[in-house]
């Protein structure tokens, strides 16, 4: 297993370690939920969110459950194959930032930084049209994986190249 190059505080070794953690268990809920879509997708998804709803005591007429049955109407207009793809894309990206990150590579803290600040502006632009806390922690959750990588990005341009692994 590689060491931390010689420069590099652990401190900021760990953290990176720590997205890289965060990165992979995003790849395993991922993979879970798709597995348990592709399950469902044998039934009738409008019907069984409505019974669901029916059942916590919901109405799909209230904001956040009509919202919920848009997502399972497209869910159901999508194809099959192009779930399974999308999917597919975003656990394997999920899991080899992870394996980058983890393995102190510099292409898997620059794929860390893309993966996770392509959300930011979307976030920001969510949060002005409706803020709320939830919002608002996703943003600085996001804020601080990208801050962490790119502490670490300029913390290896600063290391002369013969310190740098090959």
């Amino acid at each position: 297993m590689p060491s931390s190059t010689p420069a590099s505080p652990p401190s900021i070794r760990n953290a990176v370690r720590g997205v890289a953690i965060f990165e992979a268990l995003k790849g395993v809920t991922a993979f879970v939920g798709l597995l348990g879509l592709l399950e469902l997708l044998h039934h009738d998804l409008h019907h069984l969110a409505l019974e669901w709803m029916g059942h916590i005591g919901l109405s799909p007429l209230q904001h956040y459950p009509a919202l919920l049955m848009q997502a399972v109407d497209r869910i159901n207009a999508t194809p099959v194959h192009t779930l399974v793809w999308l999917g597919g894309l975003y656990i394997t990206v999920r899991w080899v930032e992870a394996w980058g990150l983890w393995q102190d590579r510099a292409w898997g803290e620059w794929l860390g930084v893309l993966s996770c600040g392509i959300y930011v502006p979307l976030e920001v632009q969510h949060l002005l049209h409706a803020p709320h806390w939830q919002g608002a922690a996703v943003l600085l959750i996001n804020l601080a994986l990208v801050a962490v990588l790119a502490l670490r990005l300029r913390e290896r341009r600063r290391l002369p190249a013969r310190m740098e692994r090959p």
